[in-house]
């Protein structure tokens, strides 16, 4: 999001953002229906704000609602003044993407039209609906995904990933890699995921020197894997030096075509300034910050996530296979510190905010010194193969530093792959959470069982909550002795309750069951929203393993003698909302939502269908003659094994069976959908 103000006071924040949309560049903000989302944040001494973020709202239930931004001047001191907001109404969300400077307005009820001054709003708003089904419905799509990477990925031309892969091109393959990788990662197995993706490609190339160096899927998808799983493992790599970079806003340039000698009088030398002054004072300083940058990484691999190090070894596995020559030594080395140097540490480095290492962007000198690291931490990375090579000649001071840096390098790398562990790489949901360890710990208000006249706001006590893998546990104080706790392996569901269930914001519900099999809600407010992502996200990857968990249940409560969210009188009435297992990993904000990542990959596999029909299946007005038979009997002796044929069809066959079946669920759920939005309330 950047802005062009008219004459706006340097600390501006956006807020209010209403409906489900995905907003490119947009600051954060929070919703009006269902907040989920971090404060907004606060841009200040500027008058041209720039956030460059992207923002995921999901719409609540009822009435499409309009998307409201608005911009508000942040006060230290009296309330904040509003300086404009722009809003889109659903009609036209739903037919074009709004993309573009947005002149901003006053609110609707202004005394007096602003007449344009107000400034202007640059926003990229994507709108996507789609309608998720309860679990039970994508469990065939979903295995079939997973018996694709079972079988020989070189010669895989039918099952749902072939087909995906071959389908997707472009930007659309991150967001499928993202989907794929979070999917499979759940299921415990992102590493026969990233096996089957790899070797393909390898099995693709006849140069090594451009394996995976373009977009691939496969690439992508061992991108988003890092990110995934290796977020903790990058901040402690990288967090120290970046954090100096930050505060010390040393003047750093090998460049003598960017170099300002006007702001040499932040290096210290003596005498007059001068370009050979700034590069040798620069070069000092930037090796003064690659030396721990490059320490910090070859001392990594005891603190390197064991997934990470697994899918590498495979990967190491797979290239060194395919390319055994002595003159291609250094590409299994190279496949490797190509993911790990050039599109996790290089990229982090570059542009701190987006990996969550800072929590605003750099200003224009800070940006310059990480360009330039980045770009050295990239020549590492590329084993030195490059240097002295292209146009940046004048970054030839750094390359004794860089060629010193390269032996360790693949010292670490031989290092990182020498790992023994039969486990598989993204190893199951049950893995995130050990037993014993305490995961989460802090106050939480939890309502007291069964109030009977209490007044809602006197039914919550303050109380303080441990969760290991094996119990969630609380008591009145840390230091109280007597402890109440609830095994983890009894957690059934942990969701979201509405607003208006208690007219109190931020609350959760533990659904557990006893061992007469009846089913308990324990209600807990926690006091902001960030809190309550948290303990969501450590909830469920505590209770990933367990059976029997509840489809739906009821993001209300039980007041009144009836539901406050179906209105239904029964306390035993099945859940009218479906349950969710969206966690985040690390300290990584990404979800595990399996439902929502096969629908995608549902709809994504639908656009392939009539292709994939075209080449498995048997034109139906084809001659079934025995003569006609006999003679595609030959055909196909001719060409290829029939048993060769013969698998691909069967597959593709399965696949289209499952989408048939997929299709007819959805088409159920929307009729009964209009069946009861005909009924109305009295439907119920």
């Amino acid at each position: 999001m950047c802005s062009r103000p008219g004459t706006w006071p340097p600390g501006i924040s956006p807020a209010h953002l209403t409906h489900s949309h995905e907003c490119s560049g947009a600051a954060r903000a929070w919703r009006h229906h269902s907040p989920s989302l971090p404060p907004p944040q606060t841009i200040k001494k500027t008058r041209f704000p720039h956030w460059d973020e992207v923002l995921e709202l999901r719409e609540m239930p009822g009435a499409p609602a309009p998307l409201r931004v608005e911009l508000w001047d942040w006060d230290m001191v009296g309330k904040n003044d509003f300086l404009g907001m722009v809003e889109f109404p659903p009609q036209v969300l739903q037919q074009n993407a709004p993309s573009g400077w947005f002149r901003l307005l006053p609110f609707p009820r202004a005394e007096e039209d602003s007449g344009g001054t107000l400034g202007a709003l640059r926003l990229k708003v994507r709108l996507l609906e789609d309608r998720i089904l309860p679990s039970r419905y994508y469990q065939p799509l979903t295995e079939l995904l997973m018996e694709s990477v079972l079988g020989p990925a070189e010669e895989d031309a039918a099952s749902p990933l072939a087909v995906l892969e071959e389908l997707t091109l472009g930007d659309c393959r991150q967001d499928l890699a993202t989907k794929l990788v979070k999917l499979f990662l759940g299921q415990g197995q992102a590493g026969p995921l990233l096996d089957y993706l790899t070797r393909r490609e390898v099995t693709r190339t006849t140069d090594p020197n451009t394996l995976f160096r373009s977009n691939s899927l496969a690439s992508k998808a061992m991108e988003q894997f890092m990110k995934l799983v290796g977020m903790p493992y990058l901040h402690e790599v990288l967090k120290p030096v970046i954090n100096r970079v930050f505060e010390e806003k040393k003047y750093m340039e090998l460049d003598p075509c960017k170099m300002d000698l006007g702001r040499t009088r932040r290096i210290s030398f003596k005498g007059a300034p001068s370009e050979e002054h700034v590069r040798d004072a620069s070069l000092g300083l930037l090796t003064g910050y690659l030396g721990p940058i490059v320490e910090a990484i070859v001392g990594s691999v005891g603190r390197c996530p064991l997934a990470m190090r697994l899918a590498f070894k495979q990967l190491h596995q797979c290239v060194e296979e395919h390319f055994p020559q002595a003159e291609h030594e250094d590409v299994k080395y190279l496949a490797i510190s190509g993911f790990l140097f050039l599109r996790f540490f290089a990229p982090a480095i570059l542009t701190p905010k987006l990996f969550d290492l800072r929590d605003q962007h750099a200003d224009p000198q800070t940006s310059r010194s990480l360009l330039l690291l980045a770009k050295a931490v990239q020549s590492i990375g590329n084993l030195g193969q490059q240097l002295g090579q292209g146009k940046e000649l004048w970054m030839a001071p750094l390359h004794p530093f860089l060629l010193q840096s390269i032996s360790r390098v693949r010292h670490f790398l031989d290092q990182l792959v020498d790992v023994d562990e039969e486990e598989e790489a993204g190893g199951p949901a049950r893995a995130l959470v050990a037993p014993s360890v305490i995961v989460r710990e802090g106050y939480l208000l939890k309502r007291k069982e069964e109030p009977a006249s209490l007044a809602t706001r006197f039914a919550f006590k303050k109380r303080y909550f441990w969760l290991s893998g094996e119990t969630l546990s609380y008591s009145k104080s840390p230091e109280w002795q007597m402890r109440s706790s609830v095994p983890v392996s009894h957690i059934r569901a942990v969701e979201r309750v509405d607003e208006g269930a208690f007219q109190l914001p931020h609350v959760m519900q533990v659904v557990t069951q006893d061992a007469a099999g009846a089913l308990h809600t324990t209600y807990l407010q926690c006091k902001n929203v960030n809190e309550l992502n948290q303990w969501l996200s450590a909830l469920r990857k505590a209770s990933a393993p367990n059976p029997d968990k509840l489809a739906a249940c009821h993001p209300g409560a039980f007041r009144s003698s009836r539901w406050t969210c179906c209105l239904q009188a029964e306390r035993s009435a099945a859940g009218c909302s479906r349950t969710h297992s969206a966690v985040t990993l690390g300290d990584w904000s990404d979800p595990l939502d399996p439902d929502a990542e096969i629908q995608m990959v549902y709809r994504r596999l639908l656009l392939g269908r009539d292709q994939l029909r075209m080449k498995f299946q048997e034109d139906p007005n084809t001659d079934s003659s025995p003569e006609a038979d006999a003679e595609k009997s030959s055909g196909a002796t001719e060409g290829a094994c029939p048993d060769a044929l013969a698998r691909p069809r069967e597959a593709a066959a399965r696949l289209l069976e499952v989408l048939a079946d997929l299709d007819r669920a959805h088409e159920e759920f929307q009729q009964r959908e209009q069946q009861k939005a005909a009924l109305g309330p009295l439907g119920h």
